[in-house]
């Protein structure tokens, strides 16, 4: 996986620190199916998802995404989660505290396959047939089913 230049140029001055970093999730839905992609870097199956850029809008972030990695153009239709994802550490080292933008998407063109080499498999899935997808990508998509329900907001208290 490619990391941005953004985050390189951070890393020259904060090393390994926990750097906070937005993430774009897409739901994408095709019919009953939702696209789906195995990780290269540590063979997980989840949704799309990637960094969003400095100046990016994050719905730009999560269309981008599509593009980039699965080779599919999506429209994005609504905001389904925001969610403070836990510390990722990173076999260099790397400490890494996403906050997840997660949004439903349609399909509107192209047949998928691993585009940039992030992906090693990618393709639409029945929604029964996610028995290897980690359980937070599961409530993620469960989360974008509805076409117009509002956002969900996980966990946080607020603290007086």
């Amino acid at each position: 996986m490619a990391t941005p230049e953004f985050v390189l140029a951070l890393r020259k001055h904060i090393g390994t620190a926990p750097l906070p970093l937005v993430g774009a999730t897409a739901i994408v839905f095709r019919d009953e199916k939702v696209l789906l992609g195995k990780r290269a870097d540590n063979g997980a199956w989840q949704a799309i998802s990637g960094i969003v850029e400095p100046g990016e809008e994050p719905a730009d972030a999560a269309a981008r995404e599509c593009l980039e990695e699965a080779g599919v153009v999506v429209s994005v239709d609504r905001l389904a989660l925001v969610q403070q994802m836990p510390r990722v550490t990173y076999a260099n080292g790397d400490q890494v505290d996403y906050l997840d933008l997660v949004f439903r998407c349609t399909w509107v063109s192209g047949d998928p396959y691993p585009a940039d080499g992030e992906l090693t498999e990618v393709g639409f899935y029945d929604l029964a047939a996610m028995g290897d997808v980690d359980h937070a990508h599961v409530r993620s998509i469960a989360l974008a089913m509805a076409e117009d329900d509002p956002a969900t907001f996980r966990g946080g208290r607020v603290r007086a």
